[in-house]
């Protein structure tokens, strides 16, 4: 989001043929959708962090989530994002939420960057692929029509097929009006009809910060929405009640659907999410936060799991190559999300 920097360092209609250079274990996901489609969960079951470039996923050239590069082969990015995912999974989570724009699909990138999404389905985790606007941009709307088109042609051909896999076609469309959005999101929906409903995240109005008006389009029945909250939208509000609120404000009846797939605060500076609040208006926030994930059942993607240079970071990558971990920067703060994910 455009406000991101306020946070202290705080997505060609042909099939792409399947990766067979490195063998069955690098093997893409079959385009075809499957003969009979399993259960979807309910977004209660999407427990996830987010995994961001170093820039905040705003870029004009390909999107690099931290740790990986655009130099590393197929097998290098599986291999890293193997090593990567896996510490996602030790921190409790079930989904990651990656970073998509055209440079990086339409690109010579998308070849080893499938990598990153094959070792997560690949683990079991289910992936948000959402579309993050350029760095010269930033004015919530899509750069390019045509680009993006090709882009998500390109993203639904080659993990339709993998139930795993979840299109979000941009992430907060601020530019746009209510309707305007609707009307694009309803459009997308339309197009790439042969994508699950129930696989498509639509953003809510403005920073995707209200998924009412998504919510209420009856063009939009069946897809889940995506909404953000962040602390330093209002950095005096201390109360944990006054944060509850305006969080269900945000959701009216539609908790549902919801899946709050950005949502975070520091973690690198000492605060006791645990603890009183006191007088400090991200601890209010995050267990407010936590409480209403819990209490209504809603999805929940922290922002972020990774990102190299980011305060609100939850881990640390450590390691060299494709030997690679995560540690934890604030044990509190995982504490609160196995709290709002019931573990």
């Amino acid at each position: 989001m455009s406000r991101k920097n306020q946070r202290g360092a705080a997505g060609v209609g042909a099939l792409l043929a399947c990766v067979t250079a490195f063998g069955g274990a690098f093997a893409s996901p079959a385009a075809a959708a499957p003969a009979h489609r399993p259960t979807p969960p309910p977004v209660s079951d999407f427990k996830g962090v987010n995994w961001a470039d170093p820039r905040d996923n705003y870029a004009h050239d390909a999107v690099v989530p931290s740790g990986l590069s655009t130099a590393d082969s197929y097998a290098t990015t599986y291999a890293k994002s193997k090593a990567i995912i896996g510490g996602f999974s030790k921190l409790g989570a079930n989904t990651v939420r990656l970073p998509v724009n055209p440079t990086s699909v339409n690109g010579p990138f998308w070849k080893s960057y499938r990598g990153a999404i094959d070792a997560a389905t690949a683990k079991g985790f289910k992936v948000i692929l959402g579309y993050w606007e350029a760095d010269n941009a930033k004015d919530g709307k899509i750069d390019d029509q045509a680009s993006w088109d090709r882009m998500w042609a390109r993203i639904t051909s080659a993990y339709v097929g993998n139930s795993k896999v979840y299109f979000e076609p941009m992430n907060e469309p601020f530019g746009y009006t209510a309707q305007e959005w609707t009307d694009i999101a309803a459009k997308w929906v339309t197009t790439h009809r042969n994508v699950p409903r129930d696989r498509v995240l639509i953003g809510g109005y403005k920073y995707s910060e209200d998924v009412k008006p998504v919510c209420a389009d009856p063009r939009l029945k069946g897809v889940r929405l995506a909404l953000h909250n962040y602390g330093f939208w209002h950095t005096d509000w201390t109360s944990v009640d006054q944060w509850k609120a305006d969080f269900k404000s945000r959701i009216g009846d539609c908790a549902s659907r919801t899946i709050l797939d950005e949502f975070g605060a520091s973690m690198t500076t000492g605060l006791d999410y645990n603890g009183p609040a006191g007088t400090s208006n991200e601890i209010a926030y995050i267990q407010a936060a936590t409480d209403t994930i819990r209490e209504l059942g809603l999805g929940s993607v922290y922002w972020p799991g990774l990102r190299n240079g980011d305060t609100y970071s939850l881990t640390t990558l450590q390691g060299t190559g494709t030997n690679l971990s995560l540690t934890v920067n604030n044990q509190s703060g995982l504490d609160r999300l196995h709290y709002a994910w019931k573990q």
